[in-house]
């Protein structure tokens, strides 16, 4: 029998070491609603401003900016899914959309009762809250509240629609909306409550709180997920109160009716005076006089410049408690920019090359090309992630679970998609390599915008798919079936997408169509035409007879990803089989399928196990699994070399039993001569 030690303890210990760390770092996700790439300062509008073209409109965001100049700027980072509901689930739960309950626009479903960003982080000793909107709850007395999903506190708004305004009790295009402070209803007392503000209130108040009870003794994560710029560009009731942080800023008053400090005036009625008075060249002839901006872009620019004033102000609160060293804040967005204003009153309608918001790409929300996906994405830690960073290694918002697990001194769970970039991001360590796959159905078409390239202007969307490698993107657009090609770019060279090397990479065009293959299954709520195809094999050079293991000790709040493990034993067997000695257990090669056709795998485990087909999660029997239950999944394999990993824990010894059954076959265990391992 093995002996244990305290697996957190140590494991924490050695992990925050090594990063110099004394303790874990409280962690602050904030997330934006439809912010593009382009609507930062430091990504786009700064060089618009340097330029200066009296035809192309900027803003600015200081407060983001001086953050990114104190931490690091990520511009090869990707949202998981182009739309709001998709993406967040993605986020939250650290799955690909290839794995994730919630896809395609399925607003107000559950999200799953899995692992999330808030359990593993509770595990983890973490005080939790999330606030804002969430839209995620499920129907039916709401199984998935945050409260349910790993959360302490939750505050903000509970269903996809509220968050369309930013108004709770008032608005001008629907009303009544309902802010839920953990499972009370509240909204009754806010009067004049901008959300960009309140929220904001609500987590300084939280964070004080929190201090205060635990005598900053105990980490925090908090995922703060605004509302704006989303939909209704409503403005606030007035200029931001200076100062921030603990004495300044917007405050939390708990008075019915004037719940914050920026609840007065009138609401709606407040233009940053750099956006009330700003003209442009809207003729392109600068003989003629310019002409003001019209009263859409105004509110936009002002509602981007409260968010970034948002920001400033937390900071200005971390650094008053002085815990600012010891936080990691992460700043994005959820998706691309939108051209929806919804606004009550005619109009011009919102236009996303106004300011540039898709940057130097193509596509907008709902869009797989990179202006749907690619998001602006600031990471500080001052002490830990050097100043003035530019990141170029390429992430999905999903890898963010493993990352802060990482931090926590935690490894991820066995079923995450993504992997840490927290070796990237701090400079120390191998940065493993990732994968990046989304896919989304949407009826629409992009944008006929001409700073777009042809193919992309007025595309037909559809069912789509993208796979990044490298500095390689693969699209499909439309898709139809299984066999559908591939267009190929370039995406650092060509952020427009308008050169598709398809035709002089049809090795790496056939990869990737596998690759949209393998990173998946099918979803019956979210049908895709290539549900029924048969997987693709793999190519394999030398293989024989057997598969490879490798042994780990500890003892973790979920079946652990080994890859940042510390191996302590390995070898080699004829088939998968119980071994004891260890705690946790990957096997790993390939299963060499004789035929085409369906194949059905059972599996039961005394503890917990995690069976993966490529990079597809065929069973999961970690997060609330009964043991010794069997569970089973079919997947439709082409005759060959499929790769597998199996993944066993258990205290006293790995036990578990994995069986199949094929279109020729009845029900069996596998036997020993279809499994082999690289030569």
């Amino acid at each position: 029998m093995r002996k244990y030690c305290t697996l957190t303890t140590i494991l924490i210990i050695s992990v925050n070491l090594a990063f110099g760390q004394s303790k874990k770092p409280n962690i602050i996700f904030v997330l934006t609603d439809d912010l593009g790439y382009g609507d930062v300062g430091v990504f786009w509008q700064n060089q618009r401003a340097k330029l200066g073209d009296r035809t192309k409109p900027w803003t600015s965001t200081p407060n983001l900016d001086k953050m990114a100049a104190e931490g690091a700027i990520l511009t090869q980072a990707y949202a998981a899914a182009p739309v709001c509901a998709p993406s967040r689930s993605s986020l939250l739960s650290g799955l690909s959309q290839g794995h994730a309950r919630v896809r395609d626009n399925q607003f107000d479903k559950d999200l799953a009762d899995n692992h999330t960003l808030g359990n593993v982080l509770q595990k983890a000793g973490y005080a939790t809250a999330a606030i804002g909107k969430w839209g995620l709850q499920g129907t039916n007395e709401w199984p998935a509240h945050p409260l349910n999903r790993g959360f302490d506190y939750y505050y903000g708004y509970m269903r996809h629609s509220d968050g369309h305004e930013h108004y709770p009790k008032e608005g001008l295009y629907r009303k009544p909306k309902e802010v839920w402070e953990n499972r009370k209803e509240v909204s009754k007392d806010l009067d004049k409550s901008y959300t960009t503000d309140l929220w904001t209130a609500v987590a300084k108040k939280w964070i004080v709180d929190l201090q205060e009870k635990t005598n900053n003794k105990q980490p925090f994560f908090m995922y703060l997920a605004y509302d704006a710029p989303h939909a209704v560009l409503e403005l606030p009731t007035g200029p931001y109160p200076a100062g921030g942080g603990l004495q300044g800023g917007v405050q939390w008053l708990g008075q019915p009716g004037h719940m914050i400090n920026t609840a007065n005036g009138n609401i709606d009625s407040y233009t940053y005076p750099d956006y009330a008075t700003a003209r442009y060249d809207n003729d392109h002839n600068p003989l003629t006089p310019e002409v003001p901006w019209p009263d859409t872009y105004k509110r936009y620019a002002s509602s981007v410049r409260r968010i970034d004033e948002a920001i400033g102000d937390i900071l200005k609160l971390l650094a008053d408690l002085k815990i600012d060293d010891n936080t990691l804040v992460i700043f994005s967005s959820d998706n691309g920019p939108s051209i929806e204003s919804y606004l009550p009153k005619p109009q011009v309608d919102f236009a996303a090359n106004f300011f540039g918001s898709t940057g130097p790409f193509d596509g907008i929300k709902r869009d797989e090309l990179e202006g749907g996906m690619r998001m602006p994405v600031i990471v500080r830690w001052p002490g830990h992630v050097p100043a003035g960073r530019e990141l170029k290694t390429p992430t999905i918002s999903y890898d963010w679970l493993p990352t802060m697990t990482a931090a926590a001194g935690l490894p991820a769970p066995a079923n995450s998609d993504g992997r840490s970039i927290l070796p990237a991001l701090i400079g120390k360590g191998k940065q493993s390599d990732g994968i990046i796959y989304s896919e989304y159905f949407e009826g629409g078409r992009s944008p006929n915008y001409a700073e777009f390239a042809p193919d992309n202007r007025h595309k037909t969307r559809k069912q789509m798919q993208m796979v990044r490698v490298g500095n390689f993107v693969g699209l499909r657009y439309n898709v139809k079936t299984a066999d559908d090609e591939v267009a190929i770019f370039n995406v650092v060279k060509d952020s427009h997408q308008s050169n598709n090397l398809a035709a002089k990479m049809p090795e790496r065009a056939q990869r990737m169509k596998h690759m949209m293959l393998q990173a998946r299954r099918p979803d019956s709520s979210a049908k895709r035409p290539y549900d029924d195809a048969l997987i693709p094999a793999s190519s394999v050079k030398k293989v024989k007879p057997g598969i490879a293991w490798k042994a780990f000790d500890g003892d973790y709040p979920w079946l652990p990803e080994v890859a940042t493990l510390k191996e302590v034993a390995r070898g080699s067997a004829v088939s998968p089989m119980p071994l004891a000695g260890h705690g946790i257990y990957l096997y790993e090669g390939y299963i060499k399928v004789p035929t085409d056709g369906a194949y059905t795998f059972y599996l039961s485990s005394g503890e917990k196990a995690l069976l993966r087909v490529h990079q597809a999660t065929l069973i999961d029997e970690d997060y609330g699994y009964k043991p010794n239950t069997v569970k089973e999944a079919t997947i439709k394999l082409k005759a060959g070399y499929h790769p597998f990993k199996l993944y066993c824990s258990g205290k006293e010894k790995v036990t578990f039993d994995l069986k199949w059954k094929g279109d020729n076959f009845e029900k069996d265990s596998i036997p020993g001569n279809v499994f082999y391992k690289e030569n």
